[in-house]
């Protein structure tokens, strides 16, 4: 088991490891009531093994399985299920299951009885490494992705790499993509984090779900993860939204395919078209523009976007604009010689070589 501390005020821990499911109970004694969201299947594993440690009276709410139940009409559902239930402001939710269910359970926590704690219990490798950590809850639009949000950091976050065994082979794929991009933050040379060595050497293992390497990669991106946010808890002095890495061009690939592509296989994409971006910029070498596509693609993840001819770089820079990064134009995370920066209005060939790069030549310019 390893732990690792989000240095937030408060702080609190992240716990990563087999058979941490047990360590729920542990971080709720001191609630009067508890309430678990879930979703049906994930309930039906992982639910009873949570509220076997749980002393206090219990609950479990379930909703839609899909990210078109990331709703306000879920939130409204499920804060209802919480005033019927009788939880109160110093009572605890706990979020079991992906990052739909963490994003939109921890959405309602945020506003019922104006916040209620929440303990994050991601069952997906992309939760894990991404979406239980930060605090950042959010559901969509049909006008966009996380339109709707607020920060709400947990009080714990358990991470029982057990349950990624069970997860569908492109749900686990789809988690990798959040890893590559955590591999792809730093100077990949230098290799601080220890990702790429570990993407480069053990791939199969990664992609055979090798507990002992898996429970290693998991850490070492919530590592990544927490130290970040507390360096910039609410996205204010821009060092938080290097998060966002692929993930401007990964938001609108998944309106534009009504999520047919996973957040992952998108933000798979998005990475390879950043890399491309940048080197269109030249802000970065081919190297990295190469490094940025091969990444990537040794997880078996796409490099380019499936059913080109159905999207125009017009209608995706149309999406892009609306991204919550955006200051009222086109606003990119782009590797440079100083790191990862925001980079406003990239140049129009710039833009049209990151999309052919992805295989999008048909450009609908507006």
């Amino acid at each position: 088991m390893t732990t690792i501390r989000v240095a937030l005020d408060p702080p609190y821990d992240v716990v990563v490891g087999p058979g941490a499911l047990a360590e729920v109970g542990r971080l709720v004694a001191d609630r009067r009531r508890v309430v678990i969201v879930s979703q049906a299947a994930i309930a039906d594993r992982y639910a009873e093994a949570v509220r076997a440690g749980i002393a206090a009276p219990n609950d479990v709410l379930l909703m839609g399985d899909g990210e078109q139940f990331k709703s306000l009409t879920t939130v409204e559902e499920l804060c209802r299920g919480f005033a019927r239930v009788g939880l109160l402001r110093g009572d605890v939710v706990i979020a079991l299951g992906g990052g739909v269910v963490g994003d939109t359970a921890g959405f309602a926590a945020a506003v019922y009885h104006r916040g209620v704690a929440v303990v994050q219990v991601p069952t997906t490798l992309l939760a894990m490494v991404d979406a239980a950590i930060g605090g950042k809850t959010a559901v969509n639009l049909p006008e966009g992705k996380n339109l709707v949000g607020a920060f709400h950091q947990p009080i714990a976050v358990v991470a029982d790499t057990d349950t990624l065994a069970s997860l569908e082979s492109r749900e686990y794929r789809s988690g990798l993509g959040e890893v590559a991009k955590y591999a792809l933050m730093y100077d990949v040379v230098a290799d601080p984090t220890g990702l790429v060595d570990i993407l480069r050497t053990g791939t199969t293992a990664v992609l055979d779900r090798d507990p002992a390497l898996l429970g290693d990669v998991v850490a070492r991106c919530a590592g990544i993860k927490a130290d970040v946010v507390a360096a910039d808890p609410y996205e204010r002095t821009g060092v938080r939204a290097t998060l966002n890495l692929g993930h401007t061009l990964a938001h609108a690939l998944e309106i534009a395919f009504e999520h047919r592509l996973t957040h992952g296989e998108a933000v798979a994409i998005g990475l390879v078209y950043a890399g491309a971006l940048a080197g269109g910029c030249e802000r970065v070498g081919m190297d990295v523009v190469d490094r940025f596509q091969a990444v990537p693609a040794s997880l078996g993840l796409p490099v380019a976007v499936p059913d080109a001819e159905a999207v125009t770089a017009g209608s995706l820079l149309e999406l892009m604009r609306r991204d919550k990064k955006a200051s009222g134009g086109l606003t990119f995370v782009l590797p440079g010689r100083d790191g990862l920066e925001l980079v406003e209005d990239p140049p129009t060939a710039a833009l049209r070589y990151a999309f052919e790069s992805v295989g999008i030549t048909d450009g609908g310019w507006t």
